[in-house]
């Protein structure tokens, strides 16, 4: 049976781990292990984590060099066949998620991608869902996508471990772009679940230093897709942006 390795990297996330560590916890699928990795968190994170008692699991708590920094250490500490990043206040979207897709999208294509991908819905702070992700993951997903933007949320892209190469440091806020790029130029098997997988917390990291993280999105499409198409899609994004307001609006989609 193929094993998930399920990455949860924390800082100071007292007020959201919780939810996360249950949702682990409740998977109908156990082979399962939870790799916890916190950066000596100055709140009750650490100690709400050991009190939770999480079976199959590793747990480290030291200062790092952030969230990236953190997830290259937890990949290290991982033995599944399969990673999949769920952050503080992010979710599966159902108790069964991780067993739909090994049993049952492993079962269809009867072989083992590279990547497996599916859809990501936005919860707010209470685990509420609050509507889709406004980007679309595409029925064929290849490395050159992301030159639409970021199509596929990270934590509903789950990568062969053995596929794995470290998270790019010179990135603070969107290592994980450059990331999904790279693995997914390695990848030569990328399977689209159809499924929603993840419900992603609203605010987040790169939602909080949304500008930092859109310059250094806009270097890590310079530098995989060219300056010149990199510019031009750009306009697109402002164009696509203004002609959707009306549905933002209704919605509450961002």
């Amino acid at each position: 049976m193929k094993k998930l390795s399920v990455i949860t990297v924390t800082y100071n996330a007292e007020h959201t781990i919780e939810r996360t560590l249950e949702s682990v916890r409740q998977q109908s699928y156990p082979h399962i292990e939870h790799i916890i990795v916190d950066g000596a968190s100055k709140d009750n994170t650490f100690s709400l984590i050991q009190r939770f008692k999480i079976q199959n699991s590793k747990i480290i708590s030291e200062p790092d060099k952030g969230i990236y920094d953190a997830m290259n250490k937890a990949v290290l500490m991982a033995t599944g066949d399969y990673l999949c990043f769920l952050n503080a206040g992010d979710t599966f979207y159902t108790n069964i998620t991780v067993e739909e897709i090994i049993n049952y999208q492993l079962s269809i294509v009867n072989y083992s991608p590279d990547i497996l991908y599916g859809e990501t819905a936005i919860v707010d702070d209470n685990g509420r869902f609050l509507h889709m992700r406004r980007l679309k993951a595409p029925e064929t997903l290849t490395w050159k996508s992301f030159r639409q933007g970021m199509l596929v949320c990270h934590q509903a892209f789950i990568v062969k471990r053995e596929l794995f190469k470290p998270y790019d440091l010179s990135y603070r806020f969107s290592s994980d772009f450059d990331w999904c790029i790279r693995m997914m130029k390695k990848a030569k098997q990328i399977h689209n679940t159809h499924l929603t997988l993840i419900n992603y917390l609203n605010e987040g990291m790169t939602t909080a230093n949304r500008k930092a993280s859109l310059k250094e999105r806009y270097r890590i499409m310079t530098k995989y897709y060219g300056a010149v198409s990199t510019f031009f899609y750009h306009i697109w994004f402002i164009v696509r942006a203004i002609v959707m307001p009306e549905k933002t609006a209704r919605t509450g989609r961002k």
